[in-house]
């Protein structure tokens, strides 16, 4: 009976080889840039889900950052007029008069380079409203408040953050009993 051996040099290069293919494939991963504080500004689109007590609505909402600010160009603010106007049919006429509302939430940004995301503080302003109804202009003032963090995140270039509207006063009176209204943006894209 005949013996069949391998050579060994052979045996030497394949072991050699599947190794070196092995190696490769380490290295194969994208490289993700690191975030800088530019790369928020932009033009987004976010699913805006508003929470108040047990109501839940979600909408498409399209947003502006810039340096500092979050520009909102049309800001919901029918829960507002609702919470304001307990008639729902003068409330629908109300907000249909007053139009696309707009707001400015200004934001300081940090880079957290060992996430890879830009952390957003927010120091959201009073939102005065003028809100028509029987004939005469409401005045009412609007407390926003972001009791957590934003953030950017760089390996998917999306925005997350959440704010609240936490009191709401009409003609200098506290709207009372008044269900704060939670305004959440979990996942916004860049157009």
């Amino acid at each position: 009976m005949k013996k069949y051996t391998v050579p060994r040099l052979l045996l030497v290069v394949l072991i050699m080889l599947t190794g070196l293919s092995l190696f490769s494939c380490n290295s194969d991963s994208p490289e993700i840039p690191p975030v800088k504080l530019e790369d928020i500004k932009g033009n987004y689109k976010a699913r805006l889900i508003t929470i108040q007590g047990n109501f839940r609505t979600e909408k498409i909402i399209g947003f502006k950052v810039k340096k500092d600010t979050i520009a909102i160009e049309d800001f919901p603010v029918s829960e507002i007029v609702k919470s304001v106007i307990k008639d729902p049919a003068k409330a629908e006429a109300a907000i249909k008069a007053m139009g696309k509302v707009k707001y400015d939430l200004q934001y300081n940004a940090t880079v957290n380079a060992g996430n890879n995301v830009l952390e957003l503080t927010f120091t959201p302003k009073i939102m005065e409203l003028q809100i028509p109804v029987d004939g005469t202009n409401k005045k009412a003032m609007v407390l926003l408040n972001a009791k957590q963090k934003g953030f950017y995140v760089g390996m998917d270039q999306s925005l997350r953050f959440a704010f609240s509207a936490d009191k709401i006063t009409v003609d200098g009176l506290e709207i009372s009993p008044y269900d704060a209204i939670n305004y959440n943006l979990p996942f916004c894209i860049k157009n």
